[in-house]
């Protein structure tokens, strides 16, 4: 069958027409050999979110942003299209604006709600959510740390300026002549340190002998130590103990006025007696010397020797 230039020419211009179709919708992100859901998420910012943007779940692409369009009070609204695939997607799923790289646009994650059972249906809305990406993060943390930089600079610029106030024509003189002090110190330090070390090593033989010695007499007072037997340690402390125990019982007795210390120390009678004994024998010596013929006859030629008579 001969088909004719008409025919072929209305099938090739179908043709064309219907390729035009399926790309424009294909570049306005409908498939027209795919069935697919629209959905729609409220946001208040999409920021870097364009049409035909990728619709994710679990990092699978399953969908496409299809249109944004404003609503009202200043929000976003965003429809997606989203192919019909073994997924549940319940009503209560969430759709998260997300950056997945440093370069590129924003994207779409459906978190899907496992435990609401029902099935999202044909133009539900969607929880909107907002993670914040990389850049973001960096932001926030590099915020902080330039405020921190800018303090410290500021406070680097201060301490510059006080240190040019401070350090004038006199003091950077001074401060010459302290490094310079301190330089010759240093030098001197050095020189002292070397005669110290001539010094050691001429008297090393001393020095070893002298430790030696040392190490000798450590030897020796560890001999004797270990001669020394803890008996006989034992025996001397209980000979102390014994005669610790017998010098308070001494102390006792004589606290108590027993044996002739003890009177002393406790009969007041007695000491009485003692002292009227010693100032009579006091005033007989004081008497003796200053009257000597009352108590001493004493006659060469033997004669009788006359009674005293006291002197008036």
């Amino acid at each position: 069958m001969k088909v004719s230039r008409e025919v072929k020419t209305a099938i090739l211009v179908i043709g064309a027409v219907l390729v035009f179709i399926w790309g424009y919708s294909f570049l306005k992100g409908k498939d027209l050999f795919n069935s697919y859901k629209t959905y729609y998420v409220v946001y208040d910012n999409v920021e870097g979110l364009s049409p035909s943007a990728p619709v994710t779940l679990n990092g699978l692409v399953i969908g496409k942003v299809t249109a944004i369009a404003p609503e009202k009070k200043g929000h976003l609204l965003v429809t997606m299209q989203i192919e019909n695939n073994d997924f549940s997607i319940s009503k209560t799923s969430s759709a998260v604006l997300y950056d997945p790289s440093l370069v590129g646009g924003k994207q779409i994650a459906i978190h899907p709600d496992f435990k609401n059972p029902t099935p999202a249906e044909d133009g539900d809305y969607f929880t909107s959510g907002v993670e914040p990406g990389m850049l973001s993060i960096m932001s926030d943390k590099l915020v902080p740390l330039q405020n921190k930089v800018e303090a410290t600079v500021v406070s680097a610029d201060s301490l510059l300026r006080n240190v040019n106030e401070v350090l004038d024509s006199d003091s950077k003189a001074s401060l010459r002549d302290a490094i310079k002090n301190l330089s010759n110190t240093m030098r001197d330090i050095s020189a002292t340190t070397r005669s110290v070390n001539k010094m050691l090593a001429k008297n090393e033989k001393n020095i070893d002998g002298t430790f030696e010695s040392m190490n000798k007499a450590a030897t020796n007072i560890a001999q004797i130590t270990d001669s020394i037997n803890a008996e006989d340690l034992s025996r001397a402390v209980r000979q102390l103990e014994n005669t610790m125990g017998n010098v308070d019982n001494l102390l006792a007795d004589l606290q108590s006025g027993k044996g002739t210390m003890g009177k002393l120390l406790k009969d007041e009678e007695m000491y009485d007696n003692l002292n009227g004994a010693s100032k009579e024998l006091k005033e007989l010596l004081a008497d003796m010397k200053n009257n000597p013929k009352r108590y001493v006859h004493f006659s060469v030629f033997g004669r009788k020797n006359r009674p005293y008579v006291e002197k008036e």
